[in-house]
């Protein structure tokens, strides 16, 4: 659903090690000038943040955003609760999904999009030990075709 455009600022790489993603969706979020800047500047972090909905809307927690430097008294805290911006369908839609058995929505990019931040959640299902193991397998296995392949190139 969600098509990543524009420059990014935080990525979730152990979102793709712990879960698989069935669905994505681009969100906005409601920041805070200062945020926005600090943003521009490359920090933040949504490693441990987590999603809930809670009455009807969508709000990510942990999310890490630094005080911006120059914004004494006007920056915010760095861990506050921020809300996200989805159409109420949307919403009930997710959160219909969310009610099966082992279904959670994790945050994958904060990214730019023109000059509006977007946020790409995901509808993620948690992995086994098993599933990571055959996934490092898989990923060795790939990677060994492709040095074999440069080999036989250069040859």
């Amino acid at each position: 659903m969600a098509k990543t455009e524009g420059k990014l600022i935080a990525n979730n790489k152990k979102a793709y090690h712990d879960y698989f993603i069935e669905e994505k969706y681009e969100t906005g979020i409601v920041l805070h000038g200062t945020e926005v800047k600090s943003l521009r500047m490359g920090q933040c972090s949504i490693k441990e943040a987590f999603i809930r909905v809670e009455n009807g809307e969508m709000f990510i927690y942990g999310m890490h955003v630094s005080p911006y430097e120059k914004g004494n008294i006007f920056n915010k805290d760095p861990l506050r609760v921020r809300k996200l911006l989805l159409h109420k369908n949307e919403i009930n839609k997710i959160l219909g999904k969310t009610k099966e058995k082992g279904i959670t929505i994790v945050p994958l990019k904060v990214y730019f999009k023109g000059s509006l931040v977007k946020v790409e959640i995901g509808l993620a299902k948690g992995k086994k030990m098993y599933d990571k193991r055959a996934d490092i397998a898989k990923k060795d296995q790939q990677r060994e075709a492709q040095r074999d392949f440069k080999v036989r190139n250069l040859d």
